[in-house]
């Protein structure tokens, strides 16, 4: 599989040819289900080799459904649910407790998921975007965040927090995160940045332009009450990685990997 230099050495696992990454610190959770797919071990051809997940890429749908299904078989549970993302700060729901109408699950729009229903799996997809898993030990419950930079300058990682906390009573202090491969400090480059991104985020910017999204991430979950000591980055860049991941800042065309969590 190659060597994995990550930040906090995330555990690597194969089922049936099937690559995915795990966060240390959730996989000790006996509740919790979850993995960062890699792009290794789908049906796709070039240049949405292999387990692309991602539709309206320009890949075969019949190859996308089989892709999708082998992720499912190495989760576990029920096929987990995806979200039409758009790059915002939507949250949206899914509720164990009767007398509540969730959504249909076909038809969802936003940019995280959150749910306390045993069995029910979410799944981000992204080629350069954040992937944040979160667990609210206290009440069990999963999130899963899609945070590109247009979330992430409005904070939603902080907003699913908020959710959490809001509809599920989570205690932001038992919330542990885990920060997905992404685009990193090395390669976020933005020429644009002075009408792009707020001035409040400038200080996370180097000489050459570059930002650090995961330490922005890091520390909206910190200000959001999240315990530092309980937020984990996978350190694995992207673009750097295409071995590994899909990256839209490197390939331009591409497919989209998949990061999953549930409730056993």
């Amino acid at each position: 599989m190659g060597a994995f230099e990550t930040e906090h050495m995330m555990i690597p696992q194969e089922k049936n040819g099937v690559v995915y990454l795990q966060f240390p610190h959730l996989a000790r959770f006996p509740a919790v289900r979850h993995g960062v797919f890699t792009r290794r071990g789908g049906c796709s051809d070039p240049p949405f080799d292999s387990l692309n997940v991602g539709r309206g890429t320009g890949d075969a749908e019949d190859r996308v459904r089989r892709n999708r299904a082998r992720i499912a078989e190495c989760i576990g549970g029920t096929e987990p649910v995806y979200i039409r993302q758009v790059h915002g700060t939507g949250v949206v729901s899914l509720f164990r407790k009767e007398g509540v109408q969730n959504p249909d699950l076909k038809n969802l729009t936003g940019d995280a998921l959150v749910t306390d229903i045993p069995g029910r799996n979410l799944a981000i997809q992204v080629a350069d975007c954040q992937a944040v898993l979160l667990y609210g030990a206290d009440r069990k419950v999963v999130a899963d965040v899609h945070s590109g930079w247009r979330g992430s300058i409005h904070n939603i990682l902080g907003e699913t927090v908020r959710e959490m906390a809001r509809r599920f009573d989570c205690a932001p202090a038992h919330i542990h995160a885990g920060i997905g491969p992404s685009l990193g400090p090395c390669c976020a480059e933005f020429i644009h940045y002075q009408r792009e991104i707020p001035s409040r985020f400038w200080g996370y910017k180097d000489d050459r332009d570059h930002f650090d999204f995961w330490a922005i991430s890091r520390d909206q979950l910190r200000e959001a009450g999240v315990p530092a000591e309980n937020i984990l980055n996978s350190g694995l860049c992207t673009r750097c990685r295409t071995d590994l991941f899909f990256s839209y800042r490197g390939e331009a065309a591409t497919g989209r990997f998949a990061a999953v969590i549930g409730l056993r």
